[in-house]
C-alpha cells in the first residue's frame, strides 16, 4: 500500500469520524424523541460520513470546481433519498410500536391481549409473548375465580352440614338429660354416628388444607398395587352390600408402584366410595389397574348415569357435589373427597381425569410407576 493511499484513508476516516462523533452527540440529545428521528439521524450520519470523507478526500486531491460540484450534487441527492427511506422505515417502526402499546394498554386495563403480525420480527416476538402471558393470566384468573367460588360454597355447605348434626346432638343430649329418651342406647348410638361423621369431615378439611398449603409429606415406598386394591375392596364391601351394589376388580398381577401407600389407599378408597354412593341398587362398580410403560393406570367405573357435560370441569373442585347436592336425603358427603383425590394424585406427579362412559362415568388415575 503506497503513501498516497494511506493519506486518502486517513483523511476519509478523520472526516467520517468527525461526522459520526457529531451524530452520537445529536443521538444523545434526541434520545427521548420518537424512533423516527433516530432512524433519520442514522441515515443522515451514514450519508454524512460518506459525503465528508469524499469531499475531504476530493479537496486533498485538488479536483476541479466542476468535478467537485458533481461530487457534492451526487452526495446530496443520495443523502436525501437515504433520509427519506429512513423516515419511511422509522414511521413503520413507530406505527408498529404504537399498535403494540395500544394492545398492551388494553391488556393492562384488564382485557385480553390480542396479538397480531405488527411489523419487525422483534415486535412480533414481543406480541406473541404478551399473547401467551395474557392467556396464562386469563387461565389463572379463571382458576382463581373457580377456587373462590368453591371456597364460598365450601363454607356454606360445611356450615350447613355441621349445624344439622350439632342441632340433632344437642336435642338428643337434652332429651337424655331430662330423662325423656325412651331408648337411651339408640340416642347414644345416633350421637356417636353423627360425631364420627363430623370427625371425618374435619379430617377431610385438614387434609385438604395441607394439600393446598403444600405441607403434605409423602412417605414413598414400593408396594403391590393389587394388594392395595384388594384391601380397599374388602373395606368397601359392607357399604356396597348394604346398598346392593356389586363391586369387582381386575388388577394385572405383579404391578408395583412407588408411592405413599396411605395416600394412594385414600385415593382409591375415595373413588370407590364415591362410585358406590352414586350407583343405584343392583348396579356395579369396576376397578381396573394395569402398568402402562413407565406409568400405572387405575380406573374406577360406576353406573351413576353420567355427569352433565357442564359439570365435568367442576368434578374435582372443592365442595362440588353435583347439581342435586341439596336433594333431601341425598348422601353426597361434604364435597371434599374428589378434591382430595386430585391433590394427592398431583402430589405424586400424576393426573386424574373423568369421562362419561355408559352406564355411568370412569375416573382414571395415572401416576409414575
Amino acid at each position: 500500500m503506497n503513501r498516497d493511499t494511506l493519506i486518502v484513508i486517513a483523511i476519509a476516516a478523520g472526516w467520517s469520524f468527525a461526522v459520526g462523533l457529531g451524530g452520537v452527540s445529536l443521538a444523545w440529545l434526541l434520545r427521548r424523541r420518537s424512533v423516527r428521528w433516530t432512524a433519520s439521524l442514522s441515515a443522515l450520519v451514514a450519508v454524512g460520513g460518506i459525503v465528508a470523507g469524499v469531499v475531504g478526500t476530493a479537496q486533498a486531491m485538488f479536483l476541479s470546481g466542476h468535478d467537485m460540484s458533481v461530487v457534492i450534487v451526487v452526495c446530496i441527492v443520495s443523502g436525501l433519498v437515504s433520509v427519506s427511506f429512513a423516515l419511511w422505515v422509522g414511521d413503520r417502526v413507530v406505527h408498529s410500536a404504537r399498535s403494540l402499546r395500544d394492545s398492551a394498554t388494553k391488556f393492562g386495563e384488564g382485557g385480553p391481549f390480542v396479538g397480531a403480525e405488527i411489523g419487525p420480527h422483534e415486535f412480533d416476538e414481543i406480541s406473541r409473548e404478551l399473547t401467551r402471558s395474557s392467556d396464562r393470566l386469563r387461565e389463572a384468573a379463571d382458576r382463581e375465580r373457580r377456587l373462590e367460588e368453591s371456597r364460598r360454597e365450601l363454607v356454606a355447605w360445611v356450615s350447613h352440614d355441621l349445624r344439622t348434626p350439632l342441632a340433632g346432638i344437642r336435642a338428643m343430649s337434652e332429651a337424655l338429660e331430662d330423662g325423656m329418651a325412651e331408648e337411651p342406647m339408640r340416642y347414644w348410638s345416633q350421637m356417636r354416628t353423627e360425631v364420627d361423621r363430623m370427625v371425618r369431615m374435619v379430617d377431610d378439611l385438614f387434609e385438604l388444607s395441607r394439600i393446598h398449603a403444600g405441607a403434605l409429606q409423602l412417605s414413598v415406598e414400593t408396594f403391590s398395587l393389587g394388594d392395595l386394591v384388594s384391601e380397599t375392596l374388602a373395606g368397601a364391601d359392607p357399604v356396597a352390600r348394604a346398598r346392593r351394589v356389586h363391586v369387582g376388580g381386575a388388577v394385572d398381577p405383579g404391578v408395583l408402584v412407588r408411592a405413599d401407600p396411605n395416600a394412594l389407599a385414600r385415593v382409591v378408597a375415595n373413588l370407590v366410595m364415591n362410585a358406590i354412593r352414586h350407583t343405584p341398587s343392583d348396579g356395579s362398580v369396576q376397578i381396573d389397574a394395569r402398568a402402562d410403560h413407565d406409568m400405572v393406570e387405575l380406573s374406577v367405573s360406576d353406573a351413576c348415569g353420567g355427569i352433565p357435560a357442564a359439570d365435568l370441569n367442576r368434578v374435582f373442585d372443592v365442595a362440588w357435589r353435583g347439581s342435586h347436592a341439596r336433594t333431601p336425603g341425598a348422601d353426597t358427603g361434604a364435597g371434599l373427597g374428589l378434591a382430595i383425590v386430585k391433590g394427592l394424585v398431583e402430589a405424586h406427579r400424576g393426573t386424574v381425569v373423568v369421562a362419561n362412559h355408559a352406564p355411568g362415568c370412569t375416573f382414571v388415575v395415572r401416576i409414575p410407576a
